[in-house]
């Protein structure tokens, strides 16, 4: 189990979660934050802290956003485990889903 960045984040990028993030396992894509499925520790620090409340527990994800755990899961494909964001940095990719978008909009 894990926890899972939905749409929300889509455009945002706020990082309130990183700073939370025990583990480090909270990497940066082009266009939104995805959590790393086997480096997440499911201690939940990251979803109180979500100013857009895009973060749930891989279970609770609202059904419209259902598709973000394969997202989430899927943008680690061809990076492995890299055993921390930190060192990474932005990563100059997002999952299809998330490419495919238009650009969202926050009031920020």
């Amino acid at each position: 189990m894990t926890y899972v960045i939905s749409q929300p984040c889509v455009d945002l990028k706020d990082r309130a979660c990183v700073d939370e993030c025990p583990v480090d396992c909270i990497y940066e894509g082009k266009r939104m934050l995805y959590i790393h499925p086997d480096e997440c520790v499911d201690c939940g620090a990251c979803e109180p802290v979500c100013p857009v409340e895009a973060i749930f527990y891989e279970d609770d994800v609202p059904e419209e956003w259902k598709d973000y755990y394969t997202a989430n899961v899927a943008f680690f494909e061809d990076l492995g485990s890299p055993g921390g964001a930190a060192k990474m940095g932005e990563i100059d990719k997002d999952h299809p889903l998330v490419a495919a978008l238009p650009p969202q909009e926050h009031d920020e």
